[in-house]
């Protein structure tokens, strides 16, 4: 009875981002919807966010870290949201400081298999507990065959997702220092080499030839899950211009930019009375796949983060994208360049975007005479068409916990790294 309790478990130890916990989580009420126990290992201050995305309380247990102080850090500090982007190598380092805590709960809980992404430390500790690890990525294939970002090796796939000239600036943050004495390209490339298993939140009909080249580069198979910014604050409103500039009814969802407490203090002069009946921006959180089924709604402007690639690939509307960091780069090189889908909306000097550029984008794919519009809405009609996650073909079911985690697992023993 204990070895079928512990074949049924598993723990997560994502990054500590809200784009990381959220897929972890919705991951985990999937495990839990065939009797998994999971036992997901956060900051503690990121628990009350989390609690009403569990499903299954009774099954999924969090268990909160202390996250230690970090010099460079302000205090209190647990997630990427509580710094700017140049800090986030700090509280690597502040995550790699919770090894002793993780080890005592791995040892103590006595999982079966443990899922984690930028803590490549977690392979280690399987080997002394017992467990298998397994290095599960949030982010697109395309990313992390693209390594750095600044280069590709023999055999990468794609003549189009490929190194921009004008990004390897930006770019080389990956092969600096993030965290403790490790780059970001050789904490991600460890996590992969060293587990038991490499999984990544994406499916064969998108990223096929990135998943066949990512199982080649690393000697071992690549386990599908399938679908299921901070600005300155002139950007911020200049964003807010681009939309009230096209033209169009909209609804713009965005976070207070650094300095702000609200979405409102940095609006435009007089922009609310202008937008009153035709426009509404909201700091809070929507239920975007919902507002995104709705038919009244025509195009989605995004950030291009994994999870809204595949909430835009899936619904029916129009897709404009605005990158800004690290894979939503590569997302959107996907989006446009590989399946087009979707178009980009062009930057100017120092990555600038004007409201006339953001406005152009949009009215591009709306107008019914864009040639461009026309193009990228019938590429779109042949891919949200893909079948939902469970039935993907070439990929491993997610859906059922016991072939993903433990069928698979038997089979690639042998040929792990």
């Amino acid at each position: 009875m204990a070895d079928t309790m512990r074949s049924n478990h598993v723990a997560m130890f994502p990054w500590f981002a809200h784009g990381h916990f959220i897929p972890y989580l919705h991951l985990a009420n999937k495990l839990a919807e065939k009797g998994c126990k999971v036992s997901f290992l956060l900051p503690k201050g990121a628990e009350p966010k989390l609690t009403q995305l569990n499903q299954h309380p009774n099954l999924i247990h969090f268990f909160p870290l202390m996250v230690p102080h970090v010099d460079g850090l302000p205090p209190g500090a647990e997630t990427v949201s509580d710094v700017p982007f140049t800090l986030h190598y700090h509280l690597c380092t502040a995550m790699d400081q919770t090894q002793d805590q993780v080890k005592t709960i791995l040892g103590t809980i006595k999982p079966k298999f443990v899922l984690y992404d930028f803590a490549y430390w977690v392979a280690y500790f399987g080997q002394e507990l017992g467990f298998k690890s397994i290095s599960y990525s949030v982010v697109c294939a395309a990313s992390q065959a693209l390594q750095e970002m600044m280069q590709t090796s023999a055999g990468y796939p794609s003549s189009t997702v490929v190194p921009r000239l004008d990004e390897t600036a930006q770019a080389k943050v990956f092969s600096e220092e993030y965290g403790s004495g490790i780059s970001f390209y050789e904490r991600m490339t460890s996590s992969n080499k060293q587990s038991d298993a490499f999984a990544i939140r994406s499916c064969y009909e998108i990223e096929g030839p990135f998943i066949d080249y990512l199982s080649q580069q690393y000697d071992k198979p690549v386990l599908l899950k399938g679908p299921l910014l901070p600005e300155k604050p002139n950007q911020f409103q200049e964003l807010l211009l681009g939309f009230e500039l096209c033209g169009l009814p909209f609804l713009v969802a965005l976070t207070p930019p650094n300095g702000c407490l609200t979405i409102e203090e940095a609006f435009p002069e007089e922009f609310q009375e202008r937008i009153e009946g035709r426009g509404w921006a909201s700091g809070c959180w929507v239920p975007q796949p919902q507002i995104l089924e709705h038919p009244s709604v025509g195009c989605f402007v995004s950030h291009c983060g994994f999870g809204s690639m595949w909430e835009s690939l899936l619904s029916k509307c129009q897709i404009v994208l605005v990158p800004h960091l690290g894979d939503q780069i590569v997302n959107t090189m996907l989006m446009v360049e590989e399946l087009k889908v979707a178009i980009e909306v062009k930057k100017g000097e120092n990555g600038w975007i004007s409201k006339e550029s953001l406005s152009n984008a949009i009215q591009s794919v709306m107008s019914s005479n864009s040639e461009v519009g026309t193009m990228v809405k019938s590429n779109h009609a042949k891919w949200n068409k893909i079948p939902p996650a469970e039935t993907c073909k070439k990929r491993i079911s997610i859906i059922s916990s016991r072939i993903f985690l433990l069928f698979a697992m038997n089979r690639m023993t042998k040929s792990v790294i």
